[in-house]
């Protein structure tokens, strides 16, 4: 894992990267090409990472702690956890809009290192589907949610639902409908199935 952060160096070669993946792709990208966009030496981007997967890891990190602390702050306002599954569908949606570059690196790149979906212990990701659970649970608590929901299946199936769309929204040149309308209709599909 990267061994310096939270430096001014570090972040300007987790953006560099970002850029550089986007454009290029994870496998075509070269460190140097990364070092050149963050103005840095080569040699610079190995005294805070180990390799190219190492820079990807830790973009994805970075990323995921920002997503996790603005999906809390976005669902926390709501207090019916049927609006709170609303929310974070509209809100997760809309980071792919708000950052097209990040959405492709998650949705296409990341997919494609060996070293992450081998080897990565995905904790933030957990942390993330976690919210989800939390939902359902508190759905289940307030008796808006039927008892027989398992949390467990029903974050992976609303979080995939949600995956797949942000993976058609990236690669998609035609898109027929605004992120607000997919939220909306994957929200409803999924809490007609679990309230009770």
């Amino acid at each position: 894992m990267s061994k310096k952060k939270n430096t001014d160096k570090y972040y300007r070669i987790i953006q560099a990267a970002t850029k550089m993946f986007a454009r290029k792709g994870f496998y075509k990208t070269r460190i140097s090409e990364i070092a050149m966009e963050a103005q840095v030496a080569d040699g610079t981007v190995y005294i805070y990472f180990d390799n190219k997967d190492d820079i990807l890891i830790s973009l994805f990190e970075e990323q995921m702690k920002v997503v996790i602390d603005n999906m809390v702050g976005q669902i926390s306002k709501e207090g019916d956890p049927a609006k709170k599954l609303e929310k974070f569908a509209l809100v997760h949606l809309q980071l792919i809009e708000q950052n097209l570059d990040m959405a492709e690196i998650i949705q296409v790149e990341l997919r494609q290192s060996s070293k992450f979906m081998k080897e990565y212990k995905n904790e933030k990701f957990a942390q993330y589907l976690d919210l989800i659970g939390e939902i359902v649970r508190e759905g289940q608590e307030k008796g808006v949610f039927k008892k027989d929901v398992i949390p467990g299946v029903a974050k992976r199936a609303f979080f995939g639902a949600l995956d797949e769309m942000s993976r058609f929204w990236v690669l998609s040149t035609r898109k027929q409908y605004d992120i607000r309308t997919a939220a909306k209709q994957i929200s409803e599909y999924f809490l007609n199935g679990i309230q009770g």
